[in-house]
């Protein structure tokens, strides 16, 4: 079933619920920044739920490359935190919501969902952060970006990054200051569900190093993978049968 809802200031939200539709098992899995819905990496993950038997629930985030509304050059962490809410707060109106759910997100997506379970942990069943973001500082230490090519974008406001069909995709430096204000590790403690962390060896964006501070203050049930060759977004089909195998086998540990 695919739905378009309004998210608070009004912009269209591409929303998609596969699986049963009676309130038994339910997850939200979310993309993370530039991403959308139908991403491999994030089909693996819902797959991975819709073998376990969850109604899940994934969307486009506004600003992205999808079906929702807004420019990607305007993406904010605060507006991803924002649309997961919205979408969450649509979804207790359905007949097939329950809760606690599961959160899972990638990246910016990773950041967002530990967020709300932080804010909302009662709420929150398990977690599972997949090459998540930590914190904007860590954001600035990765190697992704060297000192010059921040210090760029900052004085010139935006930054052009090339997208894999070769178009260009701009993102404002305000982008980075919105992130600065976040960081997931003060308030690690409130994360008591079972937490299952999963990064590439070789991700430039949010390296093993960064997943693994989260990982020593979670005070729960906890699982870290590290996925051996792979890039941020698991770009090979032996990877995402990987992270697919490990979200299932987490999934059936429950």
């Amino acid at each position: 079933m695919k739905v378009f809802i309004r998210n608070r200031t009004n912009q269209k939200v591409c929303v998609v619920v596969e699986g049963p539709q009676q309130p038994r098992k339910l997850a939200f899995v979310m993309h993370g920044l530039s991403g959308n819905k139908n991403e491999l990496h994030i089909r693996s993950i819902a797959e991975a739920f819709l073998d376990a038997g969850y109604t899940v629930v994934t969307f486009d985030t506004t600003n992205t490359f999808g079906e929702s509304d807004g420019q990607f050059e305007d993406a904010t962490l605060t507006g991803y935190y924002n649309d997961l809410e919205d979408v969450i707060n649509w979804a207790t109106g359905q007949p097939w919501y329950t809760e606690p759910f599961v959160l899972s997100g990638h990246s910016l997506g990773g950041i967002a969902t530990s967020l709300y379970a932080e804010r909302y942990p009662v709420r929150v069943a398990a977690l599972a952060p997949i090459s998540s973001v930590i914190s904007g500082e860590l954001s600035l230490q990765a190697p992704k970006y060297t000192p010059q090519e921040l210090e760029r974008w900052k004085t010139d406001g935006f930054r052009l990054f090339k997208r894999s069909d070769g178009t260009e995709k701009r993102l404002k430096w305000a982008c980075m200051e919105d992130r600065l204000k976040y960081d997931l590790l003060p308030e690690a403690h409130k994360l008591i569900m079972p937490v299952l962390l999963v990064v590439g060896s070789d991700d430039d964006s949010t390296p093993p190093r960064h997943i693994t501070q989260l990982f020593d203050k979670l005070p729960g049930k906890k699982e870290m993978h590290i996925i051996e060759g792979a890039i941020h977004t698991f770009d090979k089909a032996a990877e995402r049968q990987e992270l697919q195998g490990i979200v299932r086998s987490w999934l059936e540990g429950l």
